[in-house]
Formats: structure tokens, sequence, C-alpha cells
């Protein structure tokens, strides 16, 4: 696995960016998939993922696998260009020449509606606060951080 990096749980920067020139402009395909619809079909230099255990780079030609992933940001290098998308959960496979993500949702920074993001900020945030014994916990955790990334990523676009 020598071309993964788990840079950790924090957003990623693409600290490789400059990784795939010696590889000669190689590149992979790389396909986001939704229940709802097919987001991207592109190919691309490299990629991070948000993995179950930290975020994941991926290069052309890294050795087939399976991941889970969780609710984050998707970075992906086209030539110069970086862009981003939120990823909420779903599941990875890695080949040689092509990486397949099967994601709960995903959404482009210019599709994310930021006042509904910060609105479910502020309900998840007030549930986490409050003492009923009938709120879950791990479901406004969960939706505390997609609306967090979904804020992040809408002040990048």
């Amino acid at each position: 696995m020598a071309n993964a990096a788990n840079t950790g749980t924090q957003n990623p920067a693409m600290p490789h960016a400059g990784a795939s020139a010696s590889q000669g402009g190689a590149s992979m395909l790389l396909r986001v998939v939704t229940p709802s619809r097919q987001l991207l079909s592109e190919p691309v230099e490299e990629l991070q993922v948000p993995g179950k255990a930290g975020y994941l780079g991926i290069l052309p030609g890294h050795a087939p696998m399976l991941s889970e992933l969780r609710v984050g940001e998707l970075t992906y290098r086209q030539g110069r260009n970086l862009h981003r998308l939120l990823i909420t959960g779903g599941f990875l496979e890695v080949l040689p020449e092509q990486v397949t993500i099967l994601a709960e949702a995903a959404e482009r920074p210019e599709e994310i509606d930021l006042a509904r993001a910060q609105t479910a900020r502020d309900r998840a945030e007030k549930r986490l606060r409050s003492a009923d014994p009938e709120v879950d916990l791990n479901r406004a955790t969960v939706a505390l951080e997609r609306a967090l990334i979904r804020i992040q990523l809408a002040g990048k676009s």
C-alpha cells in the first residue's frame, strides 16, 4: 500500500499535490454514486477520502482495497484543480485504475444550502445540550458533524 497515506482525521489539504508528477500525469477513474444519482465519473490524479479510521490518500496504481467511509470531505485533484465533495458515509472500492465510491449521500459545495446547514447545526447542538433521555446522542453527534462539514464546504465554493 505504498500509495496510501492516512493523514489522520483532520480535513485533507492534499499534502501530496505534486506526487503524481513523478508518475507522468497518470490518472484513475473516480466514480461517486449515491442511491439517487451518479454525481461524478471523471479521471483524477489524486484522491483523499474520509475512511472510517481517518483520511485515506489514493494515487493511480493503488493496491485493490475496500473501506467503509464516514461523513467527511472528499478531495480530488485534476491537473492543478482541486475539487471537493461532501460524503455522508458509504463504501469505497479501490482498483489500480478506478475508484468507486458508493455514498449514502454526496454534494458539491455549490449544491449546499448554507442556511439549512446552519439550522441543522443549531438543532443538533440543542439536542446535544438537552437533558432529555429520549435524545439519541449518537444521531445528534453525526448530524452535527455533517452540518459542520456542509458549512465548511459551502464556504469554500
